[in-house]
């Protein structure tokens, strides 16, 4: 998808470069640049993490924790490591010991802010509360990485003891997991070239989505495949999403998404918000 491998490296390398500022809300992320975030919210989620079912009294250990890492500030300060001032902090996996006692974690280190990589360290939100997670329950950490789509499939399959991949709480994962109290509520957002002007006055959620229903079938709109972005442009009855009358095409990650968007290949790409302002602003300081 991309037109030179170097060019794809070049972006492995600065996505996992960005250890902080990818949370501001400008219209276009990054100032001058090549592509844009639409700062309008699509939907409205909450992120989750995903326990093994068999498991109730890990869940119940994660629900308590998930409260005591927001109320004494735990959450908030991993949080301005990705969107403040503060320095991500590195996690290691350990390797996969059945004789020792670990909490093995399915995750797809693809989705910055909440888990990506750099070298053999997991950074983002989501690796620093599994970090922390595992100290609290005296457990090794090991991190398991994989699709998107196969996370909560892992959990289900007793292959990881929980999932923690940016999850939005949906009925159908269920069938695998069973979801922990929120601990983030979320968005998806458009993603557009800077040049692209169709979304340039839109103020409300319904603006947008007027625009996007007046793209035809010979539209493309790219999403990272298995996520709510793409049950939004699919479409989704147990969500309420009615989809849009264009292509969907899936990809392994948002960033691929958005490099054959400037490829010349899609007309927009729809992402969670923390990701689509990761992406563009890595984006726009690359070209």
């Amino acid at each position: 998808m991309k037109r030179l491998i170097a060019l794809l490296a070049a972006l492995a390398v600065l996505m996992v470069g960005l250890l902080a500022g990818c949370g501001g809300g400008t219209k276009s992320a990054g100032g001058a640049g090549v592509v844009k975030v639409i700062d309008i919210p699509l939907t409205e989620e909450e992120y989750a993490f995903g326990v093994d079912k068999s498991q109730p009294e890990l869940l119940e250990e994660v629900n308590k924790f998930i409260a005591k890492i927001k109320s004494d500030g735990t959450f908030d300060k991993i949080l301005n490591n990705y969107f403040g001032d503060g320095t991500p902090t590195p996690v290691t996996s350990a390797e996969p010991d059945p004789s020792k006692d670990q909490l093995v974690v399915a995750t797809n280190a693809a989705f910055e802010p909440f888990e990506y990589m750099s070298g053999d360290k997991y950074l983002g939100i989501d690796m620093e509360i599994a970090d922390l997670l595992a100290k609290h329950l005296g457990k090794e950490l090991v991190i398991s990485n994989m699709d998107f789509d196969a996370v909560c499939l892992s959990v289900g399959q007793g292959k990881a003891d929980i999932a923690m991949a940016g999850l939005t709480i949906k009925e159908e994962r269920k069938e695998y997991v069973t979801f922990s109290d929120k601990y983030y509520d979320a968005a998806q957002m458009l993603i557009v070239k800077s040049s692209d002007k169709k979304f340039d006055n839109c103020k409300t959620k319904e603006d947008a989505e007027a625009v996007l229903n007046g793209f035809s079938a010979n539209n493309k709109i790219g999403v990272q495949i298995g996520t709510t972005g793409e049950f939004y442009v699919r479409g989704d009855e147990e969500w309420g999403f009615p989809g849009y009358n264009v292509e969907c095409k899936g990809y392994k990650s948002g960033s691929l998404a958005v490099q054959d968007m400037l490829n010349g290949n899609l007309d927009a790409v729809i992402i969670d918000e923390a990701p689509a302002k990761c992406i563009t602003e890595a984006m726009n300081e690359m070209n």
